[in-house]
């Protein structure tokens, strides 16, 4: 085996989550260990220098990077929520999220579509493998480890982030100019701005208020989770789709709770940032989309992250999002399909007070799935969800609608008016 393939291994070996029982029969329900089992390889992606996967190794502490060249790597940089920090309160920092790749180095792009295009059901050369083409990109595209970039974060004072990790992404804790008015919005450029996403934007946010934590497949697009050949269309061969109501629902809570900050809390990869940043783009208010880091050597790694390993993520990333805001009230929305009830309640119980409701999307056709011997959309299965959490904190619906009375009701209790 080459080092190539040794490091690439051994980076999976360390990110393959492992399956919950919930998830295990959801899996089983749905055949995910034989889809994943024929799944396309991806080995270019880890075709970088062995300099550069042996100093990766070291992490931010590495001596050894580079810094990226516009002419040969492209760079994503997450957009990201500003918020003060308990050591200095006056002041502001933000988490600065980058992936780093080396230019049009999917070698295995042609085929990776035509194989996915083959499994669910399209012929050869169909129109909509050059979607899928297009889509499939940054899971075929060569990780870029052990590089840094510098950037402009709306006030020309240059940021340097970086170095990037054996996984191709780097995640910086960056103080901000303190003279930022709290609701502004500020641009992030570098040279280095990979042309398919758009320019990121850091919002600014003062520690109270309320806040929305929403989950996205499923709870404000379609991606039928539950399914692997759902899952594979929705997301390389269709155009995203919105849940019924819930564009509306999302303005109405923007205006309503008085321009808060949002936070999409996502299991799908981080490799789908631009496809779900122009869907939240179209669709929601600004916020911050929250990916899971993840490096495979075929697209098993893709159906697997979305139903391995979510609840744990999920509580991870939530008490992520409680260290930047301890104060603010969380209203958190998700959906039945995968673990959103549990990760919700589990983070409820974990920050005492900080979560005031939770709304949980009732999803047709997971009903029929087992959750620890309960079904999936089933009373029994909420109630030992919410163990401990009070009736009036958490909701399940079918329509939106049932929503606008729902948060009326929770802000007048909170405020006490």
């Amino acid at each position: 085996m080459d080092y190539i393939n040794m490091a690439a291994k051994a980076l999976q070996a360390t990110q393959d989550p492992v399956a919950t029982e919930q998830e295990r029969a959801l899996r089983d329900a749905n055949d995910f260990d034989a889809w994943e089992a024929v799944m396309p390889a991806l080995t270019s992606r880890f075709d970088s220098s062995l300099a550069d996967r042996l100093s990766s190794y070291l992490g931010r502490r590495n001596p050894f990077y580079r810094e990226v060249d516009p002419k040969k790597h492209s760079v994503w940089i997450f957009d990201n929520t500003a918020y003060r920090p308990s050591d200095n309160p006056k002041a502001w920092q933000a988490e600065f999220v980058a992936a780093y790749f080396v230019k049009g180095s999917g070698r295995d792009l042609s085929a990776v579509a035509a194989d996915i295009a083959e499994k669910i059901g399209l012929g050869s050369g169909d129109a909509a493998e050059a979607l899928i083409a297009e889509r499939l990109r940054p899971f075929v595209d060569q990780i870029l480890p052990a590089h840094s970039v510098d950037i402009d974060i709306g006030d020309k004072q240059m940021k340097r982030l970086g170095p990037s990790g054996r996984d191709g992404i780097s995640s910086d804790v960056v103080r901000l100019n303190s003279l930022f008015p709290s609701g502004s919005i500020i641009t992030t450029s570098t040279p280095a701005l990979a042309p398919e996403t758009p320019a990121p934007v850091t919002i600014f946010a003062e520690p109270e208020g309320w806040a929305v934590i929403s989950d996205v497949d499923d709870t404000i697009k379609k991606t039928l989770t539950s399914s692997p050949l759902g899952i594979l269309k929705t997301t390389f061969a269709e155009e995203p789709e919105p849940i019924a109501g819930m564009p509306e629902l999302y303005r109405y809570l923007k205006n309503f709770l008085q321009n808060p900050p949002f936070f999409y809390l996502s299991a799908s990869p981080y490799n789908l940032y631009p496809f779900l940043r122009r869907f939240r783009q179209d669709y929601y208010p600004p916020g911050t989309l929250i990916l899971r880091e993840a490096s495979w050597m075929n697209l098993a790694g893709f159906l697997s992250s979305l139903t391995r390993g979510t609840e744990a993520y999920k509580v991870d990333r939530l008490q992520k999002i409680n260290g930047w805001f301890p104060q603010r009230k969380m209203i958190c929305i998700g959906d039945s399909t995968q673990t959103d009830p549990e990760s919700y309640a589990e983070a409820y119980r974990r920050f005492p007070g900080w979560i005031k409701g939770i709304y949980i999307r009732k999803v047709e056709g997971v009903s029929e799935i087992a959750v620890d011997g309960e079904k999936k959309n089933s009373d029994e299965r909420f109630e030992k969800a919410f163990r401990d959490v009070p009736r009036g904190v958490w909701h399940v619906f079918e329509d939106p609608q049932e929503l606008y009375a729902k948060v009326e009701g929770l802000v007048k209790t909170v405020n006490g008016k």
